[in-house]
């Protein structure tokens, strides 16, 4: 635990099992070898896929050099602000120029991201008439009702449609290549039954990050993985709603010739509701160049929590003050799916923790975060006139002190003493005091910080008002639930996320569903200790993969086997074990995240995709190198 943890503990070996990862290989790609990688968040952030492409690339691009290719869709106004436009050069650029001369609007480039990959990005548009021809035939080729009066369903038929005319002018415009395509999501994949029914020559790779039946599932508050065995997917599809989505991700498994998860509990989901096991885990990394800021990561820890201060004086000292420096930070950060991310769970422990500081007397302040998204009106008005009259107060202040520091330098060296509220100007003096009594409220500090079209029954807070948080002054944990993502342009922050987080002492995550889980390995990549659970893929594979993971700054909550409230207690004692550090424990424990986040690597992680891809083309095209791994075997 946290209050034992060693200064210098050694960095586990990474597990080399195929259960958990694929072995790596090192053979590059043949020059007549092309990958061609699709996803619907290619250039498009929608959710934790962005991440996973955006930070592999360079990793892909190292081992596939130019025959690497990225195609997403193409969505005007958010397209153009991704890629720096460029034409193709080779062989391909003669298949996008006759996929064009064809009607498809396309846009080719590349990503401003690490490795700047090639992209190809694909209007996703289609006619009434084209969409009714392509829903008539999933119907009958391949068993999937798309969902009518669906604007997202409709534009992934549409960018299957257009991925696939993609490919088969790939197919007619070249005769020596080996191709292999990687698919992502149902999203970004209906083009893979397509190219199966057509015959076409192509190595198949498809990678589920969740179930949708899954996710739903958890999210209704049953115990999913209890159910597993004995559950009916096309039953709870059919319940939720979702049957275009579970249809396009079950015949997408069942059709690859290769077929991957990002973790081994995501591993168990798969083979209970698409009725196929995953051949290949494919653990998520990230590009830690991107985030490594040296021995300077402390300093900028100092940094950006002080922009979170000023976030909490404009927020909580109009009603009431404490001490900055006797506060710690905490935060949930996610998608609105408050049990599956678990912030139900953090709530409660919050709570038992709030009990426990007024309990003992305890003179430290915690201040927790809940940073999600959701439809709101707008901003709440008090925190916006809270906020403008802090900015008031400090440019005052600073005003007043270039004033006073100059007198006082005059007068000290001229050797006339003054007192220092003879040297303030009495308009100064008169503005100061009228700010400061205008910034003072009656009211209590809001719990949420924005005007919601549901107060009463929003699930957060319900839940504070079950718990009696509410923010009075002698509350020593104090909540602050933000239902929009952070960011420099929001007038409360001034701040983009990742510094918000480096600002933060530590991250809960105690996910009840999470197939891998970005959240965490953010927080250890900048230098932030975190909680996740054993029902989140990166929790499982951590467990696995290091011995002593609770002693550097990640922490695994056993939710899989335990009860809410015993769960619940067990969040409570490992925050309290973390308030009782000292600061010097503290910067000690940032230190080894840090030093370990560096085993998520891609460099580390891209083999396993490596090896599914040699494995794909194995199966489609016959022998391969001897490097290439059988995954039973291995």
């Amino acid at each position: 635990m946290w209050a034992h943890m060693h200064t210098s503990p050694t960095l586990s070996t990474m597990p080399s099992s195929a259960s958990t990862t694929a072995l790596q290989t090192t053979r590059p790609p043949a020059h007549n070898e092309t990958l061609f990688e699709v996803s619907w968040e290619v250039c498009h952030q929608v959710g934790g896929i962005y991440q996973v492409l955006r930070s592999k690339a360079h990793a892909m691009g190292v081992r596939w050099d130019d025959r690497y290719f990225l195609v997403g869709p193409l969505v005007h106004g958010v397209s153009e602000l991704e890629i720096e436009p460029e034409p193709l050069t080779g062989w391909i650029a003669d298949v996008v120029d006759q996929f064009a001369a064809d009607g498809h609007a396309t846009m080719t480039g590349r990503w401003l991201v690490t490795g700047r990959p090639r992209v190809i990005l694909l209007d996703p548009t289609l006619s009434p008439e084209r969409l009714e021809v392509l829903r008539h035939r999933l119907h009958r080729d391949h068993g999937i009702v798309p969902a009518r009066g669906n604007p997202l369903v409709d534009s992934v038929i549409g960018f299957g449609d257009a991925v696939f005319s993609l490919l088969e002018t790939v197919a007619a415009q070249t005769s020596d290549q080996r191709m292999i395509v990687q698919f992502h999501e149902w999203l970004g994949s209906l083009a893979l039954p397509l190219l199966d029914a057509a015959q076409l020559p192509f190595a198949k790779v498809f990678t589920t990050h969740a179930t949708s039946v899954g996710r739903y599932v958890a999210s209704s508050g049953e115990d999913l993985y209890e159910r597993l065995p004995t559950l009916d997917a096309d039953k709870e599809a059919e319940r939720f709603g979702i049957e275009s989505q579970h249809a396009i991700e079950r015949i997408c498994a069942k059709e690859a010739d290769v077929f991957t998860t990002v973790s081994p509990i995501t591993g168990e989901e798969c083979t209970g509701i698409l009725a196929r096991t995953p051949d290949y885990v494919t653990p998520n990394g990230l590009d830690m160049a991107r985030f490594d800021l040296g021995h300077d990561f402390q300093t900028h820890h100092a940094q950006h929590k002080e922009q979170i201060h000023r976030f909490v004086m404009g927020h909580f000292f109009p009603s009431y003050s404490f001490d900055l420096d006797r506060t710690l930070y905490f935060f949930n950060a996610g998608r609105f799916e408050p049990r599956n991310k678990g912030f139900d769970l953090c709530l409660e422990a919050m709570a038992r923790l709030n009990a426990e500081l007024r309990a003992t007397e305890s003179d430290l302040t915690v201040v927790f975060f809940i940073v999600t998204a959701r439809e709101t009106r707008s901003l709440e008005p008090r925190a916006l006139h809270a906020r403008g009259l802090l900015d008031d107060l400090e440019e005052v202040a600073q005003h007043i002190g270039r004033d006073v520091a100059a007198e006082l330098f005059r007068n000290s060296a001229a050797g006339n003493p003054k007192k220092l509220d003879d040297m303030v100007d009495e308009y100064w003096r008169l503005r100061h005091r009228r700010i400061e009594h205008a910034f003072k409220s009656d009211e209590m500090p809001m719990l949420c910080t924005h005007v919601l079209d549901d107060p009463g029954s929003d699930p957060i807070l319900t839940h504070l008002r079950h718990l009696g948080l509410t923010n009075a002054p002698e509350d020593r944990v104090k909540v602050v639930y933000h239902p929009d993502f952070i960011s420099p342009t929001n007038p409360l922050w001034g701040m983009d996320y990742e510094q918000f987080v480096r600002g933060c002492h530590l991250g809960l995550f105690p996910s009840c569903y999470e197939p891998w889980g970005y959240t965490p390995l953010e927080c250890l990549a900048m230098g932030v200790p975190a909680i996740t659970s054993d029902l989140s893929g990166f929790g499982g594979y951590v467990q696995e993969a290091f011995e002593d993971h609770d002693e550097w700054g990640l922490q695994i909550l056993g939710r899989r086997t335990n009860r809410y409230h015993d769960v619940a207690a067990d969040l409570t004692e490992r925050v309290l074990q973390f308030c009782n550090l000292d600061r010097q424990g503290r910067i000690a424990l940032r230190n080894q995240a840090v030093m370990h986040s560096h085993a998520f690597d891609w460099s580390s992680l891209a083999g396993a995709y490596h090896d599914a891809h040699d494995r794909a083309l194995a199966l489609r095209f016959g022998a391969t190198p001897k490097t290439v791994l059988d995954s039973k075997e291995a």
